[in-house]
């Protein structure tokens, strides 16, 4: 109930009765009407009024500042569940990720999924040797792997918490066309968005901010990563529907030895796997925010450029049964979670390093060999713009100046 107090200004004429009722309640006058009273402007007045008392002089406490808004996204390098038929995880996959799970936990979890989700196409990628030579026989490409998951995988996807996967890199089109478009509709059966074709841009709203994610390779299947002017189109395109931009990108040379990022094209078994520095800076000044690469099969440095986080390789995170190795660096992957302000500016990050268990499982690694390795990496290769990680994993820009 809202009470209002009003004093009197005139005179009052105190009568007998009056003063008797003023010393019974101790001589103070109090005049209270609750609202939708009309009082009269005396109410009543006891004995001579003292001096008004100034109003209180300090000033009311500062409203607490609002938290600065911002979101999570979390990524991953490349992931290959198992290989159909005869080379796919126990118990159907399930639990497959359950080591990594709250280490993904992002407003928006994104992967490198490295293998199509599809029954078989009839598609041959990888000639089989012939059985007799002859004049029109073809040997098998050297180092040609071609791998497949149950469409039903995707669930286990899922339920680690992933939401966007990249079909842009070497086997997002292992079984062919029509394999490409069954990975599409078995993640869009279990409620996930992908991304990495030629002119798509995927644009997904996170706690209120539209990001897009965009895929590259060096494969026709996906946005060119060796057109640097087609690809700055694309990130312009996106920036302008879109808030923030994130890359995903499937480049560099592969193999154990590959860990060194340095300026020029890298090639690996003749094909141009592109200029990972050229091309990172490139869409970062078209306007991307974030650039996730992945392709050597190994971690490698992270740098920051105009401000903005560059994952040059976030290594093998999942390999099924065997079918990536895990052999000393081989075995070395990670999660990189990135905060970003809704215009895209960086606002702090981790690095949470896994390792390929014994069945090819990704697995939290204690020992943190991984953080280590791109700790050192980003030192040696950008002495001035490489990313800072301390003991914990926190990633943070270098200082200015």
């Amino acid at each position: 109930m809202d009470f209002q107090l009003r004093l009197g200004r005139r005179p009052a004429v105190v009568t007998g009765a009056a003063v008797a009722l003023l010393l019974a309640v101790g001589l103070a006058g109090v005049a209270v009407a609750t609202a939708g009273d009309e009082p009269d402007e005396v109410l009543w007045r006891a004995g001579p009024l003292a001096p008004p008392t100034a109003a209180p002089t300090t000033a009311p406490p500062s409203p607490t500042p609002a938290p600065e808004r911002t979101i999570t996204l979390s990524a991953t390098g490349d992931i290959i569940m198992g290989d159909a038929p005869g080379r796919l995880p126990p118990r159907g996959g399930r639990g497959f990720f359950s080591s990594v799970r709250d280490a993904l936990a992002a407003d928006l979890v994104m992967g490198n999924l490295e293998e199509p989700l599809t029954a078989e196409t009839g598609y041959r990628k990888c000639r089989p040797p012939p059985t007799s030579p002859g004049p029109s026989a073809k040997p098998a490409r050297s180092g040609c792997h071609q791998f497949r998951a149950p469409p039903e995988y995707a669930a286990h996807l899922r339920d680690a918490g992933f939401e966007l996967l990249n079909q842009a890199n070497n086997h997002g089109n292992d079984f062919g066309p029509a394999g490409y478009r069954n990975t599409q509709k078995a993640l869009e059966r279990y409620g996930l968005r992908h991304t990495g074709a030629p002119g798509q841009i995927t644009v997904v709203e996170v706690e209120g901010v539209r990001v897009a994610v965009v895929g590259f390779s060096s494969y026709p299947w996906s946005n060119s990563l060796t057109d640097i002017p087609g690809a700055r189109k694309v990130i312009r395109a996106a920036a302008a529907r879109a808030d923030v931009v994130v890359v995903q990108v499937h480049m560099g040379a592969e193999g154990s030895e590959r860990t060194r990022v340095r300026p020029g094209t890298e090639l690996f078994l003749g094909e141009n796997r592109g200029d990972p520095v050229r091309f990172s800076h490139a869409v970062i000044e078209a306007g991307a925010d974030l650039v996730i690469g992945h392709g050597p099969h190994v971690l490698r440095a992270m740098e920051f450029h105009r401000g903005r986080l560059i994952a040059y390789s976030l290594g093998n995170f999942a390999g099924g049964e065997g079918t990536l190795s895990n052999d000393g660096r081989l075995g070395w992957g990670g999660v990189l979670t990135v905060t970003l302000r809704p215009d895209g500016s960086y606002a702090g990050g981790r690095f949470t390093a896994t390792y390929l268990n014994s069945a090819g499982r990704p697995t939290v690694d204690g020992r943190g060999r991984g953080l280590d390795l791109v700790r050192e990496l980003s030192g040696r290769d950008f002495p001035d713009t490489g990313a800072r990680l301390d003991p914990a994993g926190a990633v943070a820009a270098p200082e200015a100046g």
